[in-house]
């Protein structure tokens, strides 16, 4: 009767401690997604359109507060509703993730994209020769040097400019030529609640000034706006940075040298 009683208290136990484990992973869980949601997300820079203020490898921080929240604030855009709450205005300059209004065959809004906003609502943006206007002025540039991209191999030149925003925000941008496909535009005229969005690798870089590609078979359209439901947050800091093209996930012995210790903590400007 004994060995009864005491097989019933260690299955009691037992399905007491799996119960408990349980509960912990699903309040592990839960917390995860309300901070994801609500205050921060990490993302990882896949593409080098960002360079020099982003490189590939590298993985950021992105506030989800700085500009209110909208149904892409939550995993997988599940919210339930249109437009957004406690919202905020960002600023010129500000390093934003969005979710790109195009995606061919995939329906807009689907793609997280990382951009620098240049262009707020009302603005005028045009590009000649290379120097980015506002509203009719041109915006400061000052070359800093020569800049070279690597990687896997391949080596591109480029040179190095100090830019300077109206509002007097800093970067760095990046040149290959003055006179490239996107060096030279029309005049862009930023609707109401719409940003214009362009990478510091201004040579090569996917954003506001090239063809949006539409869903549903429709023709592109040169120029693109983000709307402000799409903004997902403000880039703020990077907390861990590889070179992939150092190391594969095959190559561990590797995988020192490959990280960008210098680049941890590094705020995005």
């Amino acid at each position: 009767m004994t060995d009864v009683v005491e097989r019933r208290k260690r299955g009691q136990e037992k399905a007491g401690g799996l119960a408990e484990t349980i509960r912990t992973v699903v309040y592990a869980v839960l917390i995860a997604l309300v901070v994801r949601t609500f205050a921060v997300e990490p993302f990882n820079i896949p593409s080098g359109s960002m360079i020099p203020t982003l490189l590939v490898g590298d993985y950021l921080f992105v506030s989800k507060y700085s500009y209110g929240y909208s149904k892409h604030s939550f995993p997988f855009s599940l919210g339930f509703f249109s437009g957004r709450i406690l919202g905020h205005m960002p600023d010129r300059g500000d390093v934003a993730v969005f979710k790109y209004p195009g995606d061919q065959g995939q329906g807009p809004n689907r793609t997280d994209y990382i951009k620098r906003i240049v262009g707020l609502p009302g603005d005028t943006i045009q590009v000649t020769e290379g120097i980015l206007q506002i509203n009719g002025k041109p915006v400061e540039r000052a070359k800093v040097g020569d800049y070279v991209q690597g990687g896997g191999g391949a080596y591109r030149t480029g040179t190095l400019y100090n830019e300077v925003l109206p509002n007097g925000r800093r970067h760095e941008i990046v040149e290959t030529t003055d006179n490239g496909q996107s060096d030279n535009t029309p005049k862009f005229l930023v609707p109401p609640d719409h940003f214009f969005m362009m990478g510091d690798n201004r040579d090569d870089s996917l954003d506001s000034r090239t063809a949006l590609q539409l869903s549903g078979g429709q023709a592109a359209q040169l120029g693109w706006y983000v709307p402000a439901e799409n903004l997902v947050g403000r880039a703020e800091f990077i907390f861990f940075s590889h070179d992939p093209s150092a190391a594969s996930w095959f190559e561990p012995w590797k995988w020192p040298q490959a990280i960008r210790f210098s680049r941890f903590f590094m705020a995005i400007h």
